[in-house]
């Protein structure tokens, strides 16, 4: 019998940007809003080599031990193994999702960037438990973005994806939340709400705030409903 997939709830899901959270540090911006209500981490280390993505992984990994929070890696596969970290999300353009799964096995978790029914369907099945559905709004966090989606295109993918858990990224503030919720979105994804934001810990709230406000139904672990 194939080892369960990890627990993971998105409803408040948060990636990390080094430049964002400044002098701060990032281990220190994650325990915060994690504090806050943030209920999964991923480490993203655009432009640093492997050793310095690994030593900022454990890092945070040391910083949540004991909360439950799933702390998953940005791309990097071998990286997140030798971390033992949670799961990798991948991008359309990284290692194809099924030789990711072969090389994590069956427990961790599997994440994809998508922007368009199109890609999710062509996802293998059994293969990838969640999608990364975006952006929702234009973002200056990630550069070769698509075109935004907006809340038609996020409930176009959900569609698509029947059943697998989407989280919504890009560009998304608190009002955002409960449209979001309305066009199926399993969580949201936010990266300078967070991470750019004064106060960490009183961003993820006001976030996980809306978001449990929005209603029932969107929040549960997303490795119960692979596609």
């Amino acid at each position: 019998m194939s080892a369960p997939r990890r627990p993971f709830d998105p409803s408040l899901y948060l990636v990390t940007d080094t430049a964002l959270c400044g002098a701060r540090g990032v281990p220190a911006v994650v325990g915060e809003a994690v504090a806050g209500g943030a209920t999964a981490v991923q480490v993203r280390g655009k432009g640093v080599g492997d050793r310095e993505l690994l030593a900022l992984v454990r890092a945070v990994q040391e910083v949540l031990r004991g909360t439950g929070v799933p702390v998953i890696v940005d791309d990097a596969v071998d990286v997140a193994l030798v971390a033992g970290a949670d799961g990798v999300h991948l991008g359309q353009s990284d290692l194809p999702a099924e030789d990711a799964r072969r090389l994590l096995g069956p427990g961790p978790l599997l994440g994809l960037s998508v922007s368009s029914a199109r890609e999710v369907l062509a996802a293998p099945a059994g293969v990838v438990d969640h999608f990364g559905v975006g952006p929702v709004r234009a973002t200056a966090t990630k550069t070769d973005a698509a075109a935004p989606l907006g809340l038609d295109g996020v409930r176009e993918v959900v569609r698509a994806a029947a059943g697998t858990p989407c989280v919504a990224i890009g560009g998304i503030t608190a009002a955002d939340l409960a449209g979001l919720r309305a066009a199926g979105a399993a969580g949201a994804c936010v990266v300078s709400a967070v991470c750019a934001a004064p106060d960490p810990r009183a961003a993820a709230a006001q976030l996980r705030s809306a978001w449990d406000a929005a209603g029932p139904g969107a929040r549960g672990a997303a490795g119960e409903g692979a596609r």
